[in-house]
């Protein structure tokens, strides 16, 4: 059995506009949505990655921070 995953990357979202969605997506063999966030404009959510969590999946028009840099959705 493999150890835990303990990378602990964080991401900083920032809604520009209402009803921005955040949705976890689970690590494994088969990836699913395992967590969802709903943001307003000016809202801030922190998240992680961790042993549950392998991809964020962002739907409307955010910044988003990252150690690599920031990054404007389109939408």
């Amino acid at each position: 059995m493999e150890g835990p995953i303990n990378n602990g990357d964080y991401i900083v979202i920032k809604a520009k506009e209402n009803g921005v969605h955040v949705i976890g997506l689970t690590r494994g063999h088969d990836t699913r949505f395992h967590h969802t966030e709903k943001l307003d404009k000016g809202e801030v959510l922190i998240a992680q990655f961790t042993d549950h969590t392998s991809a964020i999946k962002i739907r409307g028009k955010a910044e988003v921070m990252t150690k690599h840099g920031v990054i404007e959705s389109d939408q």
